[in-house]
């Protein structure tokens, strides 16, 4: 079986040129050897320039004070996103919506999400013009450093439902060793207490401490370790964010209306939740391969193709789970609305 695996090394070579991230998977990115020579290290500072090189050319989609802010804290916060006629109108479509979801349970946490491909952004015509006005494309592909299509969602963070552990999410991280972004807009205000989107402001930059910190952990984690951290989400404990020089995370305790858009290479962890809540958001998330020097040029953002890969994707894990395989963490489910309570109800 050893010998049929190394079958496997053409992909794993030419993965090195590409998003992939887990040293467990690919031997090649996981090799001690090669990570302590630098492997690691010179993929993430490749990527980093790459999207530094390629947000200048973006640089004119956004406002002077929100690049001003995004170069200083990796992500951009924005209040009074919209006006309060239009705001109503939104978040009565949000709440409104009945149909089609899926859930995701991680520890004590629901994640539940609505698809927002054309087919649900006809039923809601003020979320559509969002999604489609200059000024929010502008910050999504300036953060993302592509012209590229995000995933959209509708997305409800249910806390503390049940005894089951804490929620892995709630341990600061980064989602893979390259820029890439996330967004989020709050339906409503989010408190101290109810599980805060918090972010380490400077940790999207790849600094000499920071580069060090992520040679040691690459050799660590190519040691056959097979947590989050070893699959490419490397985790961080608070007490070490001294030692890179960068302050403790920052919870966004914002009103409703509030839109923050982050580059998720940064450190960022979902905040404890001290009792039962629902956050409500819109949702949006991009990621592509790292190393392409153009900024366009995106297959998914075709209008016959935009919304379809998450649709082919869930097709792919409940066709794989019926065929005997591993279960899709994607659960569909029937509920009346985007808040209601957990239940064991699923299809």
């Amino acid at each position: 079986m050893r010998v049929l695996r190394w079958l496997k090394l053409p992909i794993w070579l030419a993965e090195i040129a590409t998003s992939a991230k887990s040293f467990k998977a690919n031997p090649i990115l996981g090799s001690v050897t090669l990570n302590r020579y630098g492997l690691h290290v010179w993929r993430k500072k490749v990527a980093c320039d790459l999207a530094d090189w390629r947000r200048s050319r973006l640089a004119s989609a956004i406002l002077p004070q929100e690049r001003e802010a995004f170069n200083a804290n990796g992500f951009i916060l924005k209040h009074d996103l919209l006006p309060e006629t239009e705001f109503a109108a939104l978040r009565q479509e949000v709440y409104g919506y009945s149909g089609e979801m899926r859930e995701m349970t991680q520890g004590n946490a629901v994640t539940r999400r609505v698809l927002l491909d054309k087919r649900t952004l006809e039923q809601m015509p003020t979320l559509a013009r969002l999604l489609r006005s200059s000024s929010w494309q502008g910050l999504m592909h300036y953060v993302s450093s592509y012209r590229m299509e995000p995933v959209y969602y509708i997305q409800a963070i249910l806390t503390q439902v049940g005894d089951a552990p804490d929620d892995p999410q709630t341990a600061l991280h980064m989602d893979a060793f390259h820029p890439s972004m996330k967004a989020w807009l709050f339906m409503d205000a989010v408190e101290a207490d109810q599980g805060p989107f918090t972010y380490v402001p400077g940790s999207h930059r790849a600094t000499i401490a920071r580069l060090a910190w992520e040679k040691r952990q690459s050799i660590s984690l190519g040691q056959g370790d097979n947590s989050l951290s070893a699959r490419g989400s490397m985790r961080i404990h608070p007490q070490e964010l001294a030692e890179l020089g960068l302050p403790q995370a920052r919870p966004m305790v914002v009103p409703g209306n509030t839109l923050v858009v982050g580059d998720t290479s940064g450190f960022h962890a979902r905040g404890r939740s001290l009792k039962a809540s629902v956050r409500v958001e819109i949702w949006a998330y991009a990621r592509r391969n790292p190393f392409l020097p153009w900024l366009g040029l995106d297959l998914w953002s075709l209008p016959f193709l935009r919304g379809r890969q998450v649709r082919l994707f869930w097709w792919y894990l409940d066709r794989r789970e019926r065929l005997g395989g591993k279960g899709s963490p994607w659960r569909a489910v029937q509920r009346q609305h985007i808040t209601d309570a957990v239940t064991n109800q699923g299809c």
